[in-house]
């Protein structure tokens, strides 16, 4: 697991393997959820699914990216990160975090 930022700006990043795939989840903020998930096989786009109005194929979609042309593997990435009330600061602060773990893929 390899996590960035601190307090309630604080994300993680936990990747399992499932056979040849592999899984990654997110999470952090104030309280973790599933909020979207982003899959993606070699040489294709990336297939999105979001649930309500979460946002978080936005930070999921750069580690499925990464993730798949690093390991030439399908991959999925699953999760989200909510703070209460977040402020569009808030938000840049979290997505900053996320870009810092994609850099750790």
């Amino acid at each position: 697991m390899i996590t960035s930022g601190e307090g309630k700006y604080k994300v993680f990043l936990e990747k399992k393997e499932l056979g040849d795939d592999l899984i990654f989840i997110l999470g952090g903020g104030e309280k973790s959820h599933i909020g979207s998930a982003v899959i993606c096989q070699p040489g294709q786009k990336p297939y999105i699914l979001t649930y309500s109005n979460h946002h978080d194929h936005i930070v999921l979609t750069p580690i499925v990216k990464a993730a798949c042309k690093k390991y030439n593997k399908t991959v999925v990435a699953i999760g989200g990160i909510h703070i209460d009330n977040a402020t569009k600061e808030e938000i840049q602060t979290i997505v900053n975090n996320c870009k810092e773990l994609v850099k750790c893929i």
